[in-house]
């Protein structure tokens, strides 16, 4: 059963079909991992075992009987506590949201439902997912199964790890600013951010239940899985409109080109000049770049000239405020976990990185906040938009860093992180290298390329064209076949 539940989500589903393995026996798999594993670990927060158990029952009988609910007959998995889950709690890590539960599923809980999968939890995850760890004000904090004292990142981490440890072989997450791809980075598994607004956000938590609906931009639904195969088919179910959201994006699915490796051209970066990024990282993308251009890909250093960071971090942050501003009510201890928080990030770390994630600047526009703010801030994320896209045109994918260091231990949130002997102000370490794609809203896949001098995961970010998902994951399962793939972490076997 071990083996059972390391195989991907697609293969899974073959074997039920086949009638190889039951849905009975291999949720029960799943279930004897998450006794296993959980109490370290901390990655599931909500068990739905009862009615995971029935449903599995009656999948096999249905198969029994000739029917097939869809690619995901039968199949286990988690879904992180910001989507509503019909009659299962959704608390988004908020103590107010403690006993929330929804009369009906999220659209993209809906859909993997419709394709017959098995939704047997919720998992962990930072409070309201607004932070770069996990923890929150009603669950233990998630801890990383590579390094019990580090963190699995956030604010997704509890799905990251599900992943990695063989809890669930698939994890619908999300990602306003990195939320999925440092976890991913961290936790040494698969992850796919899709374009802005092709992925239907109804039934997500922000906003909190009863506010109106604020987060329009940069918000997008996301997988986390072991193989890309996996983060494929999630993105083929997931996609389509929603009458729940008009203005999602109409885009058909794009048909890849299969382009060979051989004709492939590859911008890569281990770094902005501004953001110092971990050796160990810069090597391992090094390593990874020799090696594509071994089997005869083009590579070329490259960065975008007329790319400002600091102008789209700055960007990036007023957009945030200006819409988590009005995603829930404020309460007093609201202000006395943030404000800390923002004095922690405007003093801690190496003088010249504050100037770059200063969030005192946007104090003004959280107490009062200005239309014509907002507006302005989108005038400029089309120019910058368009700016990238033109400066892509001339490249397949384009490599960047996931972040400046490997997985970091445990802190208060705000607390600077070490790099190479530099301190690095806290949301830098974790958000400079994911949140201008955030920003952009460009497709993002993220898989694991090595590993530090401690044995902790590298990945790497790897951006693709805006709404050319299909395109993107064709060349990154290209990409994969120079490493050593998804690994299973060496915690997992004394966890």
């Amino acid at each position: 059963m071990n083996n059972l539940i390391f195989l991907p989500a697609h293969q899974i589903a073959e074997m039920i079909r086949t009638r190889e393995v039951s849905a009975v026996e291999v949720l029960e798999a799943h279930l004897a991992q998450i006794y296993k594993q959980n109490s370290k670990l901390n990655a599931i927060c909500t068990l739905d075992e009862e009615r995971a158990r029935t449903t599995a029952k009656q999948s096999d009988e249905a198969l029994a009987r000739g029917e097939n609910w869809g690619v995901l007959h039968g199949v286990p998995m988690t879904v992180k506590d910001v989507y509503e889950t019909a009659g299962l709690r959704t608390t988004a890590g908020y103590k107010r949201l403690k006993n929330y539960v929804s009369t009906q599923d999220a659209t993209v809980v809906q859909r993997l439902r419709a394709a017959g999968a098995i939704i047997i939890g919720k998992s962990n995850l930072a409070k309201l997912a607004s932070d770069y760890q996990s923890t929150n004000d009603l669950f233990e904090r998630v801890n990383n199964p590579w390094n019990l004292n580090c963190t699995a990142g956030g604010s997704s981490g509890g799905s990251a790890v599900a992943v990695a440890t063989g809890i669930a072989p698939l994890e619908i997450g999300d990602d306003i600013g990195g939320s999925m791809r440092q976890p991913a980075h961290f936790c040494g598994v698969y992850s796919l951010k899709p374009t802005d607004r092709r992925i239907s956000t109804v039934g997500h938590i922000p906003e909190v239940p009863g506010q109106p609906k604020c987060i329009r931009y940069m918000l997008t639904p996301g997988c986390f899985a072991r193989s890309i195969e996996d983060l494929q088919l999630w993105f083929s179910l997931s996609l389509g409109t929603d009458s729940r959201q008009p203005d999602l994006a109409p885009v058909p699915l794009d048909t890849p080109s299969n382009k060979s490796l051989q004709n492939l051209k590859i911008a890569w970066t281990d770094g902005w000049k501004e953001i110092p990024v971990a050796s160990s990282i810069q090597s391992a993308i090094k390593s990874f770049v020799d090696n594509l251009a071994q089997t005869g890909v083009y590579t070329e250093n490259w960065s975008p000239e007329k790319f400002d960071l600091g102008k789209t971090l700055q960007l990036y942050n007023l957009l945030v405020a200006l819409s988590m501003g009005y995603a829930k009510p404020w309460e007093v201890d609201d202000f006395l976990q943030v404000l800390p928080f923002m004095f922690k990030e405007a003093t801690q770390g190496d003088k010249a990185l504050r100037n770059l994630s200063n969030l005192s600047q946007l104090l003004p526009n959280l107490l009062n906040p200005n239309p014509k703010k907002y507006f302005e801030v989108l005038t400029e994320r089309d120019r910058i938009i368009a700016q990238l896209d033109v400066a892509l045109e001339n490249w397949d994918v384009w490599l960047c860093p996931v972040a400046c260091t490997t997985a970091f231990t445990h802190r208060a949130k705000g607390a600077a992180i070490e790099v190479d002997g530099r301190k690095i102000p806290y949301l830098l370490a974790s958000g400079a290298y994911t949140m201008p794609f955030a920003f952009t809203g460009h497709p993002v896949v993220v898989i694991p390329i090595g590993q530090d001098d401690t044995g902790l995961p590298i990945g790497i970010q790897i951006i693709g064209k805006r709404w050319k998902e299909m395109e993107l994951l064709s060349i990154v399962r290209q990409l994969v076949s120079v490493t050593q793939g998804f690994q299973i972490p060496p915690l997992v076997y004394t966890c």
